[in-house]
């Protein structure tokens, strides 16, 4: 499926264009025609850079550009958080009938932001957001979309429980908001989607094959059964890796 095809407004394809964006990846064309730009809630379930930074984007554009409400990033990370907001910040020089507004807060979670309430599209940590809802922001029931990434940590015990709260009072607004929930390593999709109500869109599928194989002092074993060796160093197995792969690679010879 190409850019061109999707159901969102012109100024938005251009900019997906120039941003480099032709045509989808699989699991993007698959979280689209689960329903992802028809307002359906989904659960995403796909291996790391295949793409699921785009299906937010692709969903954010549609909710803004349609005005049906506040656009909330949910991230367990400051880091992730602060790498979305650069992400998201972008659609600020789109067009969709007026200036897109986004804000970024993961600190101080007892402090009330007031001004949260003026941006479109919110990047907040789970804890940031479970702060703003005990506090009762006025602008909670204008949430029409709620993006929650790395959503397998429901199953982690110091993070799990904020998350698991903050989506539980989320379903329960007034105006239930859409739910995409992303993970790279989800386990359970299926109980997951059934809890939030998702369609569960799952996919292998990679930009780049992973082989795996084992490293000992030297050595590297791969899942096949071959074997090649790799110069060591002072720098550390991690280094010596990297570019014993990269002269493999440039030499041409195959070690998968």
């Amino acid at each position: 499926m190409k850019i061109s095809e999707l159901d969102i407004p012109k100024p938005a394809i251009e900019f997906l264009y120039e941003s480099g964006f032709v045509t989808l990846y699989p699991p993007q064309e698959k979280s689209v025609k689960a329903g992802l730009l028809d307002g359906k809630s989904i659960i995403v379930s796909a291996p790391t850079a295949s793409g699921k930074t785009l299906i937010a984007m692709l969903a954010i554009i549609k909710h803004i550009s349609e005005k049906k409400g506040k656009v909330v990033y949910l991230s367990p990370l400051k880091a992730l958080a602060s790498e979305k907001f650069s992400e998201f910040k972008k659609l600020e020089s789109v067009d969709l009938d007026g200036k897109i507004k986004i804000q970024i807060s993961t600190g101080d979670y007892d402090q009330a932001d007031k001004n949260l309430g003026l941006s479109d599209i919110l990047v907040l940590t789970n804890e940031k957001m479970d702060s703003v809802m005990r506090q009762g922001a006025e602008w909670l029931n204008e949430i029409s979309l709620v993006i929650a990434d790395e959503v397998h940590l429901l199953g982690d015990e110091d993070r799990g429980p904020t998350l698991d709260i903050v989506l539980t009072k989320l379903m329960s607004l007034q105006k239930k908001p859409q739910i995409l929930a992303l993970s790279a390593t989800v386990t359970n999709a299926d109980e997951i989607s059934k809890w939030l109500g998702c369609k569960l869109v799952e996919s292998d599928w990679r930009p780049v094959p992973l082989w795996e194989g084992v490293y000992d002092q030297g050595m590297v074993t791969m899942h096949n059964k071959k074997n090649f060796q790799v110069e060591t160093s002072v720098r550390g197995a991690p280094v010596d890796l990297g570019l014993g792969f990269s002269q493999k690679w440039r030499s041409g010879n195959s070690v998968c």
